[in-house]
């Protein structure tokens, strides 16, 4: 009831998947499902990826391919505490194998059915959601008070930023008050396209958002998403069979750099 059930869909080629990018970046039904990231053997390895200037603070965007959700955590946390006045910011680009993850105030009955896939309590905000294959997660490590960024600025750019990835797609994304994401409508409804969920540890942000690209939205089925029982996901590939997942990764990265811009005139559009 929540999407269109699983589909094949052609195999990427390494090409694909590798052109032109620097640096290091659920009920699942494909048996060996090909990723859309980096997975070469030391591409999660990688912690000296190329600086990408933003005006006078730099940022750097880390392609890390498929990590597991509690190693990419582990990881945040560590980069977190260890981070100094001169850390650069850093933006996480992956792909987590299936996963619920639980916010740090979520509630259990979130959880509608088990469907054999693990469930993480992790210390992030909001409720329950799926990370699964063919979905961009993007993890924001950044020092706020360093590029003068408040709570609710952040959340609002991050919005922005999948907003402009999908109109690059002819879809047109929409913000819900009181429910950070970005939502569209299709079939008379208002879908989730992009979840969002952050955590701030002494002036610094890390966790980050999630876009549905080319998934199978079958495991969204047994959960309450965000916590809001009902509340329909959709991917981009139901609303625009050409999008491809290599270039939506692109397209978000592009976007992501653009609104953490200092520069930057933030646009609010909330429905």
């Amino acid at each position: 009831m929540m999407g269109p059930a699983a589909r094949r869909r052609r195999p990427l080629r390494n090409s694909e998947i590798l052109r032109g990018w620097l640096g290091t970046c659920g009920l699942h039904t494909r048996m060996n499902p090909r990723p859309f990231l980096d997975t070469s053997p030391d591409a999660s390895q990688n912690t000296d990826p190329s600086a990408r200037p933003l005006g006078p603070l730099p940022i750097r965007v880390l392609h890390l391919g498929r990590v597991p959700y509690a190693a990419a955590h582990e990881r945040m946390v560590r980069f977190t505490a260890e981070r100094g006045a001169g850390t650069p910011d850093e933006i996480w680009l992956l792909e987590h194998p299936p996963v619920y993850t639980l916010g740090q105030a979520g509630r259990a009955e979130h959880l509608l059915e088990d469907r054999g896939i693990e469930l993480i309590r992790t210390d992030r905000g909001g409720q329950i959601t799926y990370h699964g294959w063919g979905q961009i997660v993007a993890y924001v490590l950044l020092d706020l008070r360093r590029r003068d960024l408040k709570v609710r600025e952040l959340v609002a750019r991050l919005e922005e930023a999948v907003i402009h990835t999908l109109a690059r797609y002819n879809v047109v994304g929409e913000r819900k008050a009181g429910a950070p994401g970005v939502y569209v409508w299709h079939a008379g409804a208002l879908n989730k396209i992009a979840a969002l969920g952050l955590r701030i540890r002494n002036g610094c942000s890390f966790h980050g958002l999630s876009l549905n690209v080319d998934m199978d939205l079958a495991p969204f089925a047994a959960i309450n998403p965000c916590g809001y029982p009902g509340q329909k996901v959709i991917d981009l590939v139901t609303l625009c069979a050409t999008a491809h997942p290599a270039g939506v990764l692109g397209d978000l990265e592009a976007a992501l750099v653009n609104v953490l811009s200092p520069t930057y005139e933030s646009e609010h559009h909330v429905i």
